[in-house]
């Protein structure tokens, strides 16, 4: 087998789920956005985009049912890909460190 490796710059962003009810629910919301792709293997969820990912809280806690904040976003997430920027109410992922630096101060 003669296998030839990839070693250019991955340019996307993304997250790994243990499945579980909240995952769920959070991969029906993201399935709805442009440009992001969604994969479920059998106890794994998988969100990518190639720019950015925004998880809006108030938007899963709608369709949750209930409250969801970005603390428990984090425990939902196994792994992940890209710059994370966490804020108050959304997490942001993005595939380029240059916009993701723009949320932070210094």
């Amino acid at each position: 087998m003669n296998l030839k490796l990839d070693s250019g710059v991955l340019n996307g962003c993304g997250i790994t789920m243990n499945d579980s009810e909240q995952a769920r629910v959070i991969a029906e919301v993201m399935r709805t956005k442009p440009g992001v792709r969604v994969s479920e293997e059998p106890a794994l969820i998988n969100i990518d985009a190639d720019r950015n990912l925004v998880f809006n809280m108030a938007e899963l806690s709608e369709a949750m049912g209930s409250d969801f904040d970005v603390y428990q976003f984090q425990i939902e997430v196994t792994a992940y890909y890209g710059r994370m920027v966490v804020q108050d109410d959304q997490v942001i992922l993005f595939a380029n460190q240059e916009e993701a630096m723009k949320y932070y101060k210094g």
